[in-house]
């Protein structure tokens, strides 16, 4: 096995990102093995989607480093090797769901075959004829995803893609999801649903850009002695307040000592 295959799909070091005058990111260490499906959890708000663009590289980063697939983020090579769904639709609304396809394919150079196979995966055969403009908001969801599948990506970037899905089509997408896997290629996907956390190799807690845990999910639930995902979330939140406050006294107490003055 080579040295670039041995690299994580995702390392991140430092990583800083500024928005407006908000520090997203504070300084964000993270690595992300190959072959897993990896969970993004955390509540609105917590760095999530700046995370995700940082590491398909449309992100401005204030610090650190990002690396993907042992690349630069956002380096040329990584263009086929990395596919990234948006949490909006990232397809042309005036186009029908075939037509969108042939065209992302033919950037990426996938051929009618694979236009054909992706439209299958996500459930979409019966709406090739359909425009997106008609279409319900799962349903162009899962056009977008689709495009993210035509070039057939050693990472799969998916920005909360069950959002609107019935169910069903819920279920679905998460056989999809392990079949990816099983292949070999590495999934990382944002949600706040809590209850998809089980359906991940590893879960990645982020709240306010900070990483609460990194862990299985049995693993998740051995550290807070929590029932479920969300328990062990409230649980790490609570517990880093905690250590926030008492950082905070400790350095209260450094700036005034006991006795001395101000």
């Amino acid at each position: 096995m080579s040295k670039r295959d041995e690299s994580p799909a995702v390392r991140t070091t430092g990583l800083r990102v500024v928005r407006g005058k908000r520090l997203v990111l504070p300084g964000l260490d993270l690595v992300i093995p190959r072959g897993q499906v990896a969970g993004l959890l955390g509540p609105s708000g917590s760095g999530k989607t700046t995370l995700m663009r940082a590491i398909v590289g449309v992100q401005i980063v204030a610090g650190g480093t990002v690396q993907v697939l042992g690349l630069p983020a956002g380096a040329a090579a990584l263009r086929r090797r990395v596919g990234y769904m948006t949490q909006s639709p990232s397809v042309y609304a005036d186009l029908t769901v075939a037509e969108n396809l042939r065209y992302f394919g033919a950037l990426l150079d996938a051929g009618p075959g694979r236009v054909a196979e992706v439209m299958n995966q996500v459930d979409l055969v019966g709406h090739a004829g359909d425009k997106v403009s008609n279409l319900s908001g799962g349903e162009r969801s899962r056009t977008s995803l689709a495009v993210a599948l035509l070039g057939n990506p050693d990472l799969l970037v998916l920005d909360e893609p069950t959002v609107g899905l019935d169910p069903v089509l819920r279920q679905s997408l998460w056989v999809l999801f392990r079949e990816l896997a099983g292949a070999g290629t590495t999934l990382l996907v944002s949600s706040h649903v809590m209850d998809e956390a089980t359906r991940c190799d590893r879960l990645i807690l982020l709240s306010e850009g900070r990483l609460l845990a990194d862990s299985t999910p049995a693993g998740l639930l051995s550290l807070t002695g929590a029932a479920n995902a969300e328990e062990a979330f409230l649980a790490l939140e609570r517990q880093a307040g905690k250590d926030d406050a008492a950082r905070q006294d400790d350095a209260d107490r450094t700036d005034h000592p006991e006795g001395g003055s101000e």
